[in-house]
C-alpha cells in the first residue's frame, strides 16, 4: 500500500491515498501504523478518499461540494471529526500530487465542509467555523485543577488558562475531566499569554496524547483567550477581525478571528512517500 508522511509544525500523519473508498481501515491498523517502533509513526491517519465513494450518506451529500473526503482517524484508532493541521496537510497532499490545483476549494469532513487556500509552495489557510463556546470545565494534572473554557471546533475542547510556564506540566498522562461533560472524550489544551494576541500553548490530544501541535487546539485557546480578553462579550462584533499567532511545542501558527469564523494558517510539509505492508504490520 502506497503512503505518504507529512506533518503540520510536527502534528504528523501517514497520508493513504484510497480515492474509491476500497481500503478497510480498522482501528488495529491505525493504530499499528501510527506506532513509531512497529509501524510508521504518527499522531494520526489520514485516508483520502473521494466524497462520493466515503461509504457514509451524510459525507457524500457533500460530494457536490467537496470533491475529497479527509477521513482522520486518531493514532489508537478511534475515528475524529476534524483536524486542522490534517486539513493542510491533507490539501498540501492533494495539491502536489496533482488531485487539486492550488486556489481555494472545499475539504468534506465529519465536522462538515471546510474551505482550504493555499498555492503551489508555502503555508496552507483552513476555515476552521465559528467556536462553538459551551462554558467552563475543569481539567487536573497531578492534583492540581485548572479551570477552562469548553469549545466546540467540530471536536471537543476544554481550553486552559495558567499563568506558570508550561514546561512544568507533566502531559505524560492524560489530564482528568468530567465525563458527563464529555462523553466522547476531549483535547484539553493549556495556554499562556506572552505578548499581544500571542499565546505559547501544550495539548494533550484525545486518542493520540500530547502532541507537538493541534490545529483545532490552536484555535479554540485563542477564541478562550479571546473571550477572556473581552469579558462578558463572547464573540468579536462581525467585521472585527482579531489576529493572533501561537507558539506550539513544533512551530507557530496564526489564528484569525472575524466574528463569523476561524482560519487557521501554517506549514504543511510533506516529507516521505513509500510502500507499506500492511499485513505485515497488523499480524494475523
Amino acid at each position: 500500500m502506497r503512503f505518504v508522511k507529512g506533518h503540520g509544525t510536527e502534528n504528523d500523519f501517514v497520508i493513504l491515498p484510497d480515492p474509491d473508498g476500497v481500503l478497510d481501515l480498522t482501528p488495529r491498523a491505525v493504530a499499528r501504523l501510527c506506532d513509531r517502533r512497529a509501524g510508521i509513526g504518527a499522531d494520526g491517519v489520514l485516508r483520502v478518499v473521494r466524497t462520493k465513494a466515503a461509504g457514509d450518506p451524510a459525507i457524500e451529500a457533500m460530494a457536490g461540494r467537496a470533491e475529497w473526503f479527509m477521513d482522520y482517524r486518531n493514532a489508537d484508532g478511534g475515528i475524529a471529526e476534524m483536524c486542522g493541521n490534517g486539513a493542510r496537510v491533507f490539501a498540501r497532499y492533494l495539491v502536489d500530487s496533482g488531485l487539486a490545483a492550488p486556489g481555494e476549494w472545499d475539504l468534506a469532513t465529519r465536522a462538515g465542509p471546510r474551505r482550504v487556500t493555499l498555492g503551489s509552495s508555502g503555508d496552507v489557510s483552513v476555515d476552521m467555523g465559528p467556536p462553538e463556546y459551551l462554558g467552563t470545565g475543569h481539567a487536573s494534572i497531578s492534583g492540581h485543577q485548572y479551570t477552562g473554557e469548553r469549545i466546540s471546533m467540530g471536536n471537543p475542547h476544554l481550553a486552559c488558562a495558567i499563568d506558570e510556564p508550561l514546561s512544568g506540566l507533566d502531559l505524560t498522562r492524560p489530564p482528568s475531566y468530567d465525563p458527563a461533560q464529555f462523553p466522547d472524550g476531549v483535547n484539553v489544551e493549556f495556554y499562556r499569554a506572552i505578548g499581544e494576541r500571542h499565546l505559547e500553548m501544550r495539548v494533550y490530544e484525545r486518542g493520540s496524547g500530547e502532541t507537538r501541535s493541534c490545529g483545532t487546539g490552536t484555535v479554540a485557546a485563542v477564541a478562550a483567550a479571546s473571550h477572556q480578553a473581552r469579558g462578558t462579550s463572547r464573540t468579536a462584533r462581525p467585521g472585527q477581525v482579531e489576529e493572533w499567532t501561537v507558539d506550539v511545542p513544533g512551530g507557530r501558527v496564526h489564528v484569525t478571528l472575524d466574528g463569523t469564523t476561524g482560519h487557521l494558517r501554517g506549514p504543511a510539509v510533506l516529507v516521505a512517500e513509500g510502500e507499506i505492508f500492511l499485513d505485515r504490520i497488523t499480524g494475523p
